[in-house]
Parts: structure tokens; C-alpha cells; sequence
């Protein structure tokens, strides 16, 4: 190690960074092509390279790749999912998550324009990226990352006094399906684009929360908000947008607050440097290549456009995880 030093050698820990793309993009072009379900009980690389229209040799490098990863056994010839991969990713598994993971594959692709975007300062165009099947890729992976976190929303923010929610790009609904689960006198309303609304209605019918969830299209920024909501949630909103643009949105959303409602934001909050958490700061970048002026922003941040929204009471609450909730009381 000290002749490595000495010699000027690449330390294996920046290595191991500079190389991390490549198991995540063996997983990512494998739940693409739908591998896993392809391989159902077991099978040789010829077949899978048939149902899935790939070549031969290239799908062979593939499975061995993914056998090398921990994710496909290989006995033989013949190639098996393990119990994570036939549990997590084959299609017709209970617990799949590859429609919510197909999400992030399309955010490789975004990936791939950094450099470009870093250069001009804004995202570049990715072919298909406002497809019907990004959306509702998109909203799968929303509903991935919230449907463990809604019931943490509801705990910390209570119930109590609560009856009428506004949901603001609700997406798949898990935080407005959460506040409906947690009592029976919320009555929410999910604001999402057009092209959302339909998957959010399937979300909601699935939970048997229809009664008290009413859906509708719109937009956020530009469309009448309404008034007499006890809580505005902008759940994973606010860094789509400019710092222009959310104070636009927190304006408008103070108007729609009943006397003592609650305008909420719940996002990835960066330190006062800007310069972590780690999560949060990488996050900021991924929404330089996917937004038009979107980032991630810091709680002084937050703080100054609730204020200047009107809100005079403002606190942060920590959640587990990487993101937390910023709450300001009309």
C-alpha cells in the first residue's frame, strides 16, 4: 500500500466510484429487457436470448455478469433467478418492483447528458422521456419511495383536527391514501397533470380510499387551488421547480389554507454549505438533467419563502431516511 502511495497509484476507493456505474447498468439494461421474468423457472442463455430479442452472444456476457453479481445462479448451461431477483424483479411476482425501477433506468439515460448539461446549464432532450410508459414508470417509482414513508408523514404531522387535505402532485397518492387510512374524517384531494391523474385513480381504487380521495387534473402553478384546506402537502414538489417558481407555488398555497392550516414540504434538504448530504447534493444534480430549473434546496431556503408567503411559524421535522419535512402554520 505505502509503494502504491509512493508510486502515485489510483486509490481503490476512487476506483470503486469511478467504476460504480457499471453493476447498477447490468441491472438497469437486464430489468429493461425483462431478463428476470424471461428466465421464469430456469433456462439456457440461447432461450433467454430468444424471448427477450437479444443476441446470443451478448446475452451470454449478460447472465454471466449477473450471475457475478449475486442476482442469477448458473449450474451448467442453465441459468436461475435468486430469490432477491425472482422476488423483486421478475414482472409476475408479488413484490415486483420493476415497472418503479424502470424509472430510474430512464434517469441513467438523463445521466448520460451531465456533461453536456453541466456545460450549458440546462437539461438536454432525451428521446421518450414524455412517453405514456415514462409516466407511468414515474409514478411507479414515486410510489415506491412512498409508500413506506406516507405513514411516517401522517405520524409526524397527526391527525387531529384535520379534514381537508390539498395533495399538490400527489402522484400515486400513497400520502393522501396514508391520511385516509389514518382516519375516516380526512377527505382528501389529489391536484396532479392530466396524464397523472388516471394512474393516481387506480392507486386510490386499489386502496379502498375512493370515498374520501377526490382526483383532479391540473396544473399546480397556474390553476385555481381552492380554499379551507387544514394542509397543503408538497410531497417530493419543490425541487422540480426554480427558486422562483416555488415561491410562486408557496403564495398560492397559503391562499388555499384554512385560518391555522399547515402548509407541508417534504424533500431532500440540503446544509446551510450546500455541499451535503451526500444524497440530497447528487440529487440537485439529477434535476439539473431532468428539469427545466429544477434543485434541491437548503431549510434557510424554505424557511424564506414560507415568510415571505406570509407564514411567520416555521420548524423542520426529521424524518428516517434521506428527506424531512419543512411545516409552516398560517
Amino acid at each position: 500500500m505505502l509503494a502504491r502511495e509512493k508510486a502515485g497509484v489510483l486509490p481503490e476507493r476512487l476506483n470503486e466510484m469511478i467504476r460504480g456505474y457499471m453493476p447498477s447498468r447490468c441491472i438497469l439494461t437486464a430489468l429493461e429487457l425483462d431478463l428476470f421474468t424471461a428466465i421464469g423457472d430456469g433456462t439456457n442463455a440461447e432461450e433467454i436470448g430468444t424471448r427477450v430479442h437479444a443476441n446470443g452472444r451478448a446475452i451470454s456476457m449478460l447472465l454471466n455478469a449477473l450471475a457475478a453479481l449475486g442476482l442469477l445462479s448458473k449450474r451448467g448451461d442453465q441459468y436461475r433467478n435468486t430469490p432477491d431477483s425472482a422476488r423483486f424483479f421478475a414482472q409476475d411476482a408479488k413484490d415486483c418492483q420493476r415497472n418503479g425501477l424502470l424509472h430510474t433506468a430512464n434517469i441513467w439515460h438523463r445521466w448520460s447528458t451531465l456533461t453536456e448539461a453541466v456545460r450549458c446549464g440546462a437539461r438536454i432532450p432525451v428521446h421518450g422521456a414524455s412517453s405514456a410508459d415514462w409516466t407511468s414508470n414515474f409514478v411507479a417509482g414515486m410510489q415506491r419511495n412512498a409508500r413506506d414513508r406516507a405513514p411516517l408523514v401522517v405520524e409526524a404531522l397527526g391527525t387531529t383536527g384535520v379534514r381537508r387535505i390539498l395533495d399538490l402532485g400527489g402522484g400515486s397518492g400513497a400520502y393522501s391514501i396514508a391520511f385516509a387510512k389514518a382516519s375516516h374524517d380526512v377527505q382528501c384531494e389529489i391536484l396532479d397533470l392530466p396524464e397523472v391523474v388516471p394512474l393516481t385513480a387506480e392507486y386510490v381504487r386499489a386502496a379502498g380510499v375512493s370515498a374520501q380521495i377526490g382526483l383532479r387534473p391540473g396544473d399546480m402553478l397556474h390553476d385555481d387551488l381552492g380554499s379551507g384546506y387544514d394542509i397543503v402537502m408538497l410531497n417530493a414538489i419543490c425541487h422540480m421547480f426554480s427558486e422562483e417558481q416555488n415561491l410562486h407555488l408557496f403564495r398560492r398555497a397559503c391562499q388555499a389554507l384554512a385560518p391555522n392550516g399547515r402548509l407541508v414540504v417534504q424533500d431532500f434538504i440540503l446544509n446551510p454549505d450546500k455541499a451535503g448530504p451526500l444524497h440530497a447534493a447528487l440529487f440537485s444534480l439529477n434535476m439539473l438533467v431532468g428539469t427545466d430549473a429544477g434543485a434541491t434546496y437548503s431549510e434557510a431556503e424554505y424557511t424564506a419563502w414560507m415568510k415571505a408567503a406570509g407564514i411567520a411559524e416555521v420548524h423542520r421535522i426529521q424524518l428516517p431516511g434521506p428527506s424531512d419535512l419543512i411545516v409552516g402554520r398560517a
